[in-house]
C-alpha cells in the first residue's frame, strides 16, 4: 500500500493512511468475491494496484476532483474507475451504473466495508437509465473504462451528463479511426471533443489516453436509442 501511496503521489493524489486502509480493504474483497464470479481477470496485488487503483486515478490529472462533483460511472464493473476516484476524494458524489445486479451486490458491500457516502448504485442498462429523468442531464461528469467505441460510448453516457458538464472515456492504443468517426456522433449528442491526453501509468510503459466530451446542450430526447442499437448502429457511420 505504500507503493500505492508513492505512485498515487506521482500523479499529483495524496493518500492518507485511512485511504491506503481502504484501498487495502478494496482489494481483499475484490479478491475474495472474485473466487465465486468473474470480477476482473487481474488478481495480484502489484497488477490490480497498477491496472485498476492508478489507472482509475490517472484522471485526477486533468480534472479537479476537489470540487463539489456529481460523478457517474457508467458500465462500472468492479467499480473502476468510480470507487478509487471516491476513496481519493471523498467529497464526490458518486453513482456506480451496471447492468450486472450481482455486480452491485458486489459494489454495495465494497460501500458498507469502506464506509463510503454519498455513493448511489444503479442496477440499469445505459440505454433504460439514460432515458430516466430522475438520471437524465444530471451529472457533472460520467467516465467510463468500458470496453466501446467512442460512438457508442457517447450514446451510453452523454444523455447523463448536463450541459455544461463532461463526458470521459477512458481509452488505450490507437484510437483514431475511432475519434474520427465519434466526432459526429459526438455532436449529434449535443458534445464536442475538447481534449486528448495521453499519458503513462507511472513506473509503466502503460499508456493511458482520455477524451474529453464536453455537453454544449441537451441531447435530443430520442437518445439514447433501444438497448444494443448504439453497438449495432453506431451514430453517424
Amino acid at each position: 500500500m505504500h507503493e500505492l501511496k508513492d505512485k498515487a503521489a506521482r500523479i499529483g493524489v495524496t493518500l492518507d493512511e485511512k485511504q491506503l486502509e481502504q484501498f487495502k480493504k478494496y482489494y481483499d474483497l475484490l479478491t475474495e468475491w472474485n473466487r465465486v464470479m468473474n470480477l476482473t481477470a487481474i488478481t495480484e496485488k502489484t497488477e490490480v494496484m497498477h491496472k485498476h487503483f492508478i489507472d482509475s486515478l490517472l484522471l485526477a490529472k486533468y480534472m479537479d476532483f476537489h470540487k463539489n462533483l456529481q460523478v457517474i460511472d457508467i458500465g462500472t464493473g468492479a467499480g473502476f474507475p468510480g470507487i478509487p476516484l471516491k476513496i481519493a476524494f471523498p467529497e464526490l458524489r458518486l453513482t456506480l451504473l451496471d447492468s450486472l445486479n450481482k455486480r452491485l451486490k458486489f459494489l454495495k458491500e465494497v460501500i458498507h466495508v469502506l464506509s463510503l457516502e454519498q455513493v448511489e448504485t444503479i442496477h440499469s442498462r445505459a440505454e433504460d437509465g439514460g432515458r430516466q429523468e430522475c438520471f437524465r442531464e444530471r451529472y457533472d461528469v460520467a467516465v467510463s473504462r468500458a470496453v466501446a467505441g467512442l460512438a457508442g460510448l457517447s450514446e451510453y453516457c452523454m444523455p447523463f451528463v448536463k450541459p455544461g458538464g463532461y463526458f470521459v472515456a477512458y481509452k488505450a492504443g490507437t484510437i483514431e479511426e475511432e475519434l474520427k468517426q465519434g466526432k459526429k456522433a459526438v455532436r449529434i449528442l449535443g458534445g464536442r471533443i475538447e481534449n486528448i491526453f495521453t499519458t503513462v501509468l507511472p513506473g509503466t510503459d502503460m499508456e493511458r489516453k482520455f477524451v474529453f466530451v464536453k455537453k454544449e446542450k441537451s441531447t435530443p430526447p430520442e437518445y439514447p436509442r433501444k438497448a444494443g442499437t448504439a453497438i449495432k448502429k453506431p451514430l453517424g457511420i
